[in-house]
């Protein structure tokens, strides 16, 4: 996507918004745990005209927070029956969510994000590719992890978005983080961490999302929310590896993630 420019009244600089959402639709890919997005309209333009000509139009929305760009709500993992916390996750889940650990309790985030690009300008990772702790210190060459809220790995798989088989990765798999990796990261105490795939973490050929390892160390062992299905690619280009950072859960009370549209502002030019 195009990034925006702004003008910083304060200092004076221009300043560009770069969007790392992709757009939610029908051809979003989904995982089979999940539900897809899918929209319908309810009341349409003339079903009802005011004595003013006037006439208004809304919708129904179905989906589950997993798909397209969000953010995993700790409620979202559990081990061995306990969620973040030791928090008993069958007592806490009930018909309408859980009560606690919820979308609700994800802050937003205004601050400094970093990111570590392991497939290099214009590449992408392989399919089922671990990235390692090698992989992330080697990108995060002149960064200091300790220093930013946020840490984003980009594996270029957003360019598998068009072929929702391929980019969820069930038979032949998708990259991702492996759990040394995840332990790298949360040594560095990020509020989140993200990436351009569907599970964050690496899905070897044909595991599908079976066994989510990262999902269990970051969610509940380490209390980091996971951002996943982001667009890299424009940050990349940009050539800032570190930049203030933007996100904004909605407050769903219960809800397993939300729905974001992440922000990466960088200074144009």
């Amino acid at each position: 996507m195009t990034g925006v420019s702004m003008s910083d009244a304060t200092t004076r600089t221009s300043r560009r918004i770069l969007d790392l959402a992709h757009p939610l639709s029908s051809s979003a890919p989904v995982s089979g745990s999940h539900v897809g997005f899918t929209l319908a309209l309810k009341r349409r333009h003339g079903d009802v005209v005011r004595e003013d000509g006037g006439s208004g139009a809304s919708e129904m929305i179905v989906m589950s927070p997993h798909i397209g760009t969000h953010v995993d709500a700790l409620c979202h993992a559990s081990h061995e029956g306990r969620m973040h916390g030791g928090i008993d996750a069958g007592t806490a889940q009930r018909g309408e969510g859980f009560s606690v650990l919820g979308a609700e309790t994800i802050p937003p985030i205004v601050g400094r994000a970093a990111l570590l690009d392991v497939a290099g300008p214009g590449r992408v990772c392989a399919a089922g590719q671990e990235v390692t702790v090698h992989d992330l210190e080697r990108a995060a060459e002149g960064i200091d992890p300790s220093e930013v809220d946020v840490i984003l790995v980009r594996t270029g798989w957003a360019a598998h978005w068009g072929d929702a088989p391929t980019y969820v990765g069930h038979e032949h798999g998708a990259p991702g983080v492996g759990v040394d990796a995840a332990l790298w990261l949360a040594e560095h105490h990020p509020i989140a961490v993200g990436s351009d795939t569907m599970a964050f973490e690496c899905i070897p050929p044909g595991a599908g999302h079976r066994n989510l390892p990262v999902h269990s160390h970051l969610l509940v062992q380490e209390g980091v929310h996971i951002i996943e299905n982001m667009l890299l690619n424009e940050l990349a280009d940009s050539g800032h590896a570190t930049f203030d950072f933007v996100l904004a859960p909605l407050p769903m009370v219960g809800a397993t993630g939300s729905p974001v549209r992440p922000l990466a502002v960088v200074p144009d030019g």
